[in-house]
């Protein structure tokens, strides 16, 4: 259930007023919405679904207690306060534990729109449709999801700080085999406005690379050009985009400095890279604020390849004397005007990457990682998709792939975030997988 900001506020302002806490904080969040599943070229499941929680977090000194409930009548929204003031005196002493924040100035983001959070069964229906008759028309296997929803947040505490923001979104995901089991393709898109989203398009993609990736050869394994597509390098850039002052303060991260300190205002990657987060964005906006109400700006991370910033808590910002700076909600890497395509025929021998999965972390300290391509790897040759590979287990650091950049596309949305395509020198590939 959707509630607009003056009903969301007159409960939030129920709970607070009957917390005998020495702080308290509540916490409201509704969505309502629909998916739509298939598989093998059926409609496998579809349905709506809509719920409304109540999260209540009291404080007695440093002591604190939490409860949540989904109903939010009188006697249920007291049994809640209740509740986590009956826990807070039951928990140990949290040595972190800071003041609430007072009242804070939120930017409006761009985040909800009318269209997607009108969707229709009809419309799923539709989007599946557009995924599954053009693959059983060409002898393929289609097994893809819709999901979409219409939603709020808002919080409100004892100390008078409030936030309302609503959001709407869509996320998109389709799988195409073709039927003697040696082709695989694969297409994800995500927007919060549904206008935006073309499922016929979109699902033509998947279509294509399962044909186009049939029957795969082996290629030696080894140190390779790659081009990445967005959809592969947000997950394995998504590895080091924490920016976590502390780790690197403790020495636990990447950002950490040889001999002490942090790598903050040094040199970490390629200048062309230029790495921000901004929760008014108009392409992929997010919550204005992180979890304890610090409001989120437009930050700078990396700025032509120095380290400009790094988020700090607002305990950690009070111990090391900083001024307290969230985390990301969203990454947004400049690119450069070149589409997928051009930087294909820019390369005179490599691999094409669609898809990275199953990437797990080898060293944090490194950023090293491993993981497989998936869903259609290709041999690039003198400007021209060859023919198609065998997936390869890769061990690789974003943070090397992104000092051997040879060249950047425009950015697309992936997941949240606007990550452009690239083309990398000496990725290195350690071992071929049977694995489509």
């Amino acid at each position: 259930m959707t509630l607009d900001e003056r009903d969301a506020r007159a409960i939030l302002e129920k709970a607070i007023r009957r917390s005998k806490a020495d702080a308290c904080t509540v916490r409201l969040n509704g969505a309502s919405g629909g998916n739509i599943r298939y598989a093998r070229n059926t409609v496998t499941t579809a349905g709506g679904r809509q719920n409304t929680s109540l999260g209540v977090t009291s404080t007695f000194g440093k002591r604190t207690g939490s409860s949540s409930v989904n109903e939010l009548d009188d006697a249920s929204v007291e049994r809640a306060v209740r509740r986590s003031e009956e826990l807070a005196r039951l928990a140990p002493e949290d040595p972190e534990a800071m003041d609430l924040l007072g009242p804070q100035a939120y930017a409006p983001t761009p985040a909800w729109f009318e269209a997607t959070a009108n969707i229709s069964p009809e419309y799923r229906a539709q989007v599946a449709a557009a995924g599954i008759e053009p693959s059983k028309a060409r002898g393929c296997t289609a097994a893809g999801f819709l999901s979409d929803s219409d939603g709020f947040s808002a919080m409100l505490n004892s100390k008078g700080l409030f936030g309302y923001h609503r959001a709407s979104g869509m996320d998109f995901s389709l799988t195409v085999r073709t039927e003697d089991g040696t082709g695989s393709g694969y297409v994800a898109r995500d927007f919060n406005d549904v206008a935006r989203f073309d499922p016929a398009a979109t699902s033509a993609i998947a279509l294509e690379k399962a044909i186009a990736s049939r029957s795969p050869r082996a290629v030696e394994p080894g140190k390779y050009t790659v081009i990445i597509e967005p959809e592969a390098g947000n997950e394995l850039l998504g590895f080091m985009m924490g920016f976590d002052a502390r780790n690197a303060e403790e020495g636990r991260s990447y950002l950490a400095a040889a001999g002490g300190g942090t790598r903050l205002g040094q040199k970490l990657v390629d200048e062309r890279v230029t790495i921000y987060s901004d929760p008014a964005h108009p392409e992929v906006p997010s919550a204005p604020w992180g979890f304890d109400g610090l409001p989120r700006k437009r930050t700078t991370w990396i700025d032509k390849g120095i380290v400009r910033n790094l988020s700090y808590s607002r305990f950690w910002a009070a111990k090391q004397g900083k001024e307290p700076l969230p985390g990301p909600a969203n990454i947004i890497m400049e690119g450069g005007t070149q589409s997928l395509e051009e930087l294909v025929r820019g390369t005179e021998r490599g691999i094409l990457v669609t898809r990275f999965w199953y990437i797990r972390s080898v060293d944090p300290q490194t950023v090293l990682a491993t993981g497989l391509t998936r869903d259609g790897t290709f041999f690039v040759e003198n400007g021209q998709v060859k023919h198609a590979v065998k997936n390869f287990r890769f061990n690789e650091s974003p943070v090397i792939m992104l000092n051997n950049l040879d060249a950047l596309g425009r950015p697309m949305r992936v997941q949240g975030n606007l990550i452009p395509p690239m083309r990398v020198r000496d990725f290195t590939f350690t071992s071929l997988s049977d694995a489509i």
